[in-house]
């Protein structure tokens, strides 16, 4: 395999992206932030991407190690997070992902600061993206599955970066009824990816067994 394959780094990055879901983070980060000044919201943006970032960077060098350990092994780590991506892609096309969020952000009650809880953690690298991003890496063997889960990761992280400094603006040319129709789309996507993980991991497991 090459340096990076592009077809992967596209589906990896593909994943990653519904599963963090920048479009549906912005109106929550914008709620977060009323009335931050917009050096502070940048701040907050900055440090919750990057607080993310590491997070999702530990899990995706260590996470198989980890699994490994308490012997579990990767078919079956596929198998169960492509049924937890999937009841996920469910909750966004039934809409029941946002609202939780909502509680997840403690709406109505004023923190001090939320970069860390809960934008970095467990919007941002929750269950979902640390389960994608160990998948990812352990699709490929060696360094080459680190690089692309990372190059995929990182470029979500920044996406979702880019996407809290526009919030306010993305937030009034979209609308809710325009955030609604795109997380459904997304929850579509997710729902096929999720099943691919499956599939793959089934294979994986015949392949050991039969071997």
């Amino acid at each position: 395999m090459e340096l990076l394959d592009t077809a992967f780094l596209i589906t990896s990055f593909v994943t990653l992206f519904v599963i963090v879901d920048p479009v549906g983070l912005t109106p929550v980060f914008v709620s977060l932030t009323l009335g931050a000044s917009n050096y502070e919201r940048k701040k907050i943006a900055f440090r919750a991407t990057m607080v993310a970032a590491v997070i999702l960077i530990i899990f995706c060098l260590f996470g198989e190690s980890v699994l490994e350990f308490v012997g579990i092994s990767m078919p079956a780590f596929q198998i169960a997070g492509g049924i937890l991506l999937f009841i996920t892609a469910l909750d966004m096309l039934f809409d029941k992902r946002s609202k939780r969020r909502k509680n997840q952000s403690g709406e109505g009650e004023k923190k001090d600061d939320v970069s860390v809880f809960p934008l970095a953690t467990p919007l941002l690298a929750g269950p979902g993206a640390i389960t994608s991003i160990i998948l990812i890496a352990s699709t490929v063997p060696g360094w080459v599955g680190f690089a692309h889960a990372i190059t995929a990761m990182l470029a979500v992280i920044i996406l979702a970066y880019i996407m809290f400094l526009t919030g306010p603006l993305f937030e009034k040319v979209l609308r809710e009824t325009g955030i609604n129709v795109v997380t459904r789309i997304l929850g579509m996507i997710l729902a096929a990816l999720s099943v691919q993980f499956v599939l793959d991991g089934l294979i994986s497991f015949y392949l050991n067994f039969v071997d």
